[in-house]
């Protein structure tokens, strides 16, 4: 508890977050403080002129009491957010066994050739790459996963907490060292393996491609009934503009690109979602790749909130009663100290 003084808000969740609107109070209190403070009469009245009167005004009193209402408005603030009774995703990790609200999610992403499509920028892979990203980022408490398929699947990385690492798994792959084709239900089926020995409740798989299920012994929908009975939750996606895009062909001179039509087997995608509790989405741009993520990132919050209002995790108040202790503490000496000097210079 004495080791933590961190008081960033935006570290912190809230079970209680109502009591931090009372923070909108403090201007109304500083100001309501500091014009009782200004118009508080003299302890010792006299009479002499104003000038006589300025020159015996001491700054360091002023100063003294301007800070005294600061430590004032500082109580008040800590003890709200105590109210509010916080806590951090991040103090779970401590004890790996703990998941009891955390999520284990793998991102299983078509890396084959038709991924280097020009319709997103710069292209398709790297579009998907900046989106997880940026989803990444917005978790905590969650264990994710990397499974990139083509013509075959591997797993990039297991589902883990040291997300620097499984970002660095997912700009490593480029998809040219993989066997060609799409996969789909052998990636889905990878991913289902990475999951399905775990002991954590909630699981969740999310599955993005730009083409239809063309290689591999495991079918798409044999491998979303393998997610079903294991309880993992497939969000689907579906990525390329309407219309035809840019896509690099194979040809006898090298590789080269072509205009091609965008062909996605939304049916099978749609099907997947479904049968596993998730849902399917088109991305036609990055733009709207990005809010798919947010849309799936709120989602599957949501799942954690419902969750942790079943049972109560530790909360974490020692950061702001530590700060709470200490004002209160300089408060009480500057005032103490405050009265005994006006009672000397009396």
């Amino acid at each position: 508890m004495w080791n933590n003084w961190n008081i960033n808000p935006w570290d912190f969740a809230y079970f209680q977050p109502l009591y931090l609107w009372l923070l909108v109070l403090l201007p109304l209190v500083g100001f309501m403080l500091y014009r009782k403070e200004f118009y508080r009469k003299a302890d010792l009245p006299f009479s002499a002129p104003s000038l006589l009167q300025r020159h015996l005004e001491s700054k360091s009193i002023v100063w003294l009491r301007r800070i005294l209402i600061a430590l004032k408005l500082l109580i008040f603030s800590m003890f709200l957010f105590i109210l509010a009774q916080p806590f951090r995703w991040k103090d779970m990790q401590i004890h790996p066994d703990n998941y009891a609200f955390g999520i284990d999610i793998m991102l299983a992403i078509d890396v084959s050739l038709s991924m280097q499509a020009k319709d997103f920028n710069p292209n398709r892979l790297q579009a998907a790459k900046n989106v997880a990203f940026d989803f990444i980022d917005e978790r905590e408490g969650d264990r994710i996963g990397f499974v990139a398929y083509a013509g075959e699947a591997y797993s990039a990385s297991p589902p883990t907490l040291d997300y620097a690492l499984l970002k660095s798994k997912i700009q490593e792959v480029n998809g040219f060292e993989i066997e060609q084709g799409t996969a789909i239900g052998t990636g889905l089926g990878t991913a289902v393996l990475q999951l399905k020995n775990d002991t954590i409740k909630s699981k969740v798989i999310i599955l993005l491609t730009d083409g239809m299920n063309n290689a591999g012994q495991l079918s798409p929908l044999a491998a979303a009934e393998l997610a079903k009975n294991k309880n993992i939750c497939v969000y689907t996606i579906g990525v390329g503009t309407i219309g035809k895009a840019l896509t690099p062909v194979i040809t006898p001179f090298g590789l080269n690109y072509e205009y091609q039509e965008v062909e996605i087997d939304e049916k099978t995608l749609t099907a997947i979602a479904e049968e596993t509790g998730g849902k399917y989405f088109r991305a036609t741009d990055q733009k709207s790749l990005s809010e798919i993520y947010k849309r799936i990132d709120a989602m599957e919050k949501q799942k954690k909130e419902d969750k942790m209002s079943q049972i109560d995790p530790p909360t974490s108040p020692g950061a702001f009663i530590n700060w709470l202790l200490l004002s209160l503490l300089c408060f009480l000496f500057l005032e103490f100290g405050f009265f005994t000097f006006q009672r000397l210079s009396k």
